[in-house]
């Protein structure tokens, strides 16, 4: 090196290096966990809201299936008489499910094989607070029982306004048969957008007149990827939508009345509408043909 060469930044010894490193590794570290819980514990929180039905946050937020796999998530309510809630899906358009049976089986393979119709179709058993479903309705969508929208409910130890009783239920629509992911059985596959299927139950109750109320409370909370009992993926922005039905199923000739969310409630489902068609195209293909999702009752 000539007196005229520009003279080589002084090293840092060992020591002193290895001291920076775990300062930044340490920082790193820092932040990683602060975003963690931000992100995974206190933006949750603040987006968890039972202001409308209080005894809601205690309730489980999916159901199970017979092996206690973890099940279609709840997404919907009704608050009725268990006659009122019959009588009103029967309005709407949905029909009650038969019971599963060795001939209700037999006919819905025929229904499937032989594409015939079968509108009353069995739906597997899902359990919630130790058993399964108490009504679980369904509306065809094609010739047979391989495509349909259908939900299942179960009352509640709980009740909405007017001391009626609450029925939890989960609403999802049925793509095509096929494998269990998870146990290897024949089963129904679900289309990925259960919201879809729990706002067309809303707006099929509403068409007919038979809602007077609609709230919301939260429910298996904002899922990007979820899996239900069958291995099925579903996405969902985590709100349980809950329908008031008329005394008697007196026919409204008003749109029903719609209970406000608290505002970061609000600002999460308007991000979540931008996030959706995204979610939607990193589906898998054969699970991307939902059903023309249905128009939520406005909030």
């Amino acid at each position: 090196m000539t007196a005229n060469s520009p003279s080589a930044a002084p090293l840092l010894p060992p020591k002193r290096q290895r001291s920076r490193v775990a300062r930044l590794a340490l920082l790193v570290g820092a932040l990683l966990t602060i975003y963690l819980l931000v992100a995974y514990l206190v933006v949750p929180m603040l987006w968890r809201h039972y202001e409308h039905q209080p005894e809601a946050e205690g309730f489980p937020k999916t159901t199970e299936t017979g092996s206690h796999i973890p099940g279609d998530p709840l997404n919907i309510g009704l608050v009725a008489t268990e006659q009122e809630a019959v009588s009103g899906m029967l309005e709407a358009g949905w029909v009650p499910a038969d019971p599963t049976t060795i001939r209700s089986s037999v006919h819905i393979a025929e229904s499937v094989l032989l594409n015939r119709p079968y509108p009353k179709a069995p739906v597997s058993n899902l359990f919630l607070f130790g058993r399964k479903q108490d009504l679980a309705f369904e509306k065809p969508d094609g010739e047979s029982a391989k495509r349909r929208h259908h939900v299942r409910f179960w009352k509640a130890e709980s009740h909405g306004p007017q001391g009626k009783p609450l029925w939890l239920g989960a609403a999802t629509f049925d793509l095509k048969v096929g494998v269990s992911h998870r146990t290897g059985q024949i089963t129904h596959h679900i289309a990925p957008n259960v919201d879809a299927e729990r706002n067309e139950v809303l707006a099929d109750l509403q068409a007919v007149g038979q809602l007077t109320t609609v709230y919301q409370v939260t429910g298996v909370g904002l899922t990007l990827v979820g899996r239900n009992g069958g291995g099925d993926p579903y996405f969902t922005d985590g709100e349980l939508s809950i329908g008031v039905i008329a005394d008697d199923n007196k026919k409204q000739t008003v749109a029903p009345k719609t209970l406000d969310n608290p505002p970061l409630v609000d600002l999460k489902n308007e991000a979540w509408s931008w996030l959706l068609p995204l979610v939607q195209t990193g589906m898998p293909t054969s699970l991307d043909a939902t059903v023309k999702p249905a128009q939520p009752v406005a909030h």
